[in-house]
This record gives C-alpha cells, sequence and structure tokens, in this order.
C-alpha cells in the first residue's frame, strides 16, 4: 500500500515504515492515516506559529493566544492518542498505566 497522497514527505515516509513494520488491519490504516494528518496539522500550525510568534494584539492593542496554539495543542493530543489506540510498542504492557482509583464519598453516611 501507499500512504495517502495528501501527506507530508516526513509523514508519509513513517506510514510507509508503519505499514510495512507492522501487520494493520484496515482500521488500523484508518487509525495510522489520522495520526498523521494529526502530526501534518501540527506541524503546519508550529511553522506559521515559528514566523508570527504566538501573539497578536487584538483591536485594543491587549495580546491574545494565535489561533495556531490551539491547533498546535490539539494536534499533539490528538496524535498521541491516535498512536495509542495503533498500539505499536512491541515490548511492555499493552495498556497504559493508569491513576489509582479515588474511593468516592458518595453513600456514606455523614459523620455527625
Amino acid at each position: 500500500m501507499q500512504p495517502p497522497t495528501h501527506l507530508s514527505d516526513d509523514a508519509a515516509d513513517w506510514w510507509q515504515h508503519v505499514q510495512n513494520d507492522f501487520a494493520l488491519e484496515a482500521h488500523h490504516i484508518r487509525l495510522l492515516t489520522l495520526a498523521c494528518e494529526a502530526w501534518d496539522r501540527g506541524a503546519q500550525a508550529r511553522a506559521i506559529l515559528d514566523a508570527q510568534g504566538l501573539t497578536y494584539l487584538d483591536r485594543f492593542g491587549a495580546p491574545k493566544a494565535r489561533p495556531e496554539v490551539n491547533v498546535e495543542r490539539d494536534s499533539r493530543i490528538a496524535f498521541a492518542r491516535l498512536l495509542r489506540e495503533l498500539d505499536l510498542d512491541v515490548d511492555g504492557p499493552t495498556e497504559p498505566p493508569r491513576a489509582p482509583a479515588i474511593p468516592s464519598n458518595r453513600g456514606k453516611p455523614h459523620a455527625s
């Protein structure tokens, strides 16, 4: 299989590497493609931030975060979650470690 043509060269190379090294089913390929798209979107936002900075001045002269800050953050989160779903690690646990549950006080009698 060939990577989707809309991916950047970097993302397409990674897509091909993963495709060659792992036995992926159709749903995995969709997740891989989404992960590559998230990577590319984050890189696009990063390029704009590198060129124009993190903030701009609004009509009142107050500094505001550029929208690309949120795009980059959201793309990083999406990429990390999709990567976790793909579970490409060959060693170690397949489930991520989870924080211990905090016991709830609901339903317990109130102390008087």
